[in-house]
């Protein structure tokens, strides 16, 4: 069972930055692949950034690479999201999410444990 926490969201304008974390509790994440998403109101939940367990390989969805970066502190159990030149497109509740048998990507069924979100809001 593993218990994932979102913090750091807020409200900023246009260009602007935010660190996100995701705390997670109730075993290691060491050795566990972890994702974030994001849903914006009246749309699906995306996926946006992914990193790895071994050698802390990242993917991103297109529309956040160069401005968002994904990191993992395997110290404090604990995997960031930092969002830089944020967008009003960007504005969503951002989830963060693990996917224990690592072999997933983007897709929101790969993953087994879900965080309660953050809200993230870009005005223009």
């Amino acid at each position: 069972q593993v218990q994932l926490v979102e913090s750091g969201g807020g409200s900023v304008q246009a260009g602007g930055s935010l660190r996100l974390s995701c705390a997670a509790s109730g075993r290691t994440i060491s050795n566990v692949a972890m994702g974030w998403f994001r849903q914006a109101p009246g749309k699906e939940r995306e996926f946006v950034a992914r990193i790895w367990q071994y050698a802390f390989q990242t993917y991103y969805t297109d529309a956040v690479k160069g401005r968002f970066t994904i990191t993992r502190d395997n110290a404090k159990n604990t995997v960031y999201l930092h969002l830089d030149s944020l967008k009003p497109e960007d504005t969503g509740v951002y989830y963060c999410a693990a996917d224990l048998s690592g072999v997933g990507l983007a897709q929101r069924s790969a993953y087994d444990y879900w965080g309660q979100g953050t809200q993230v809001n870009v005005s223009s």
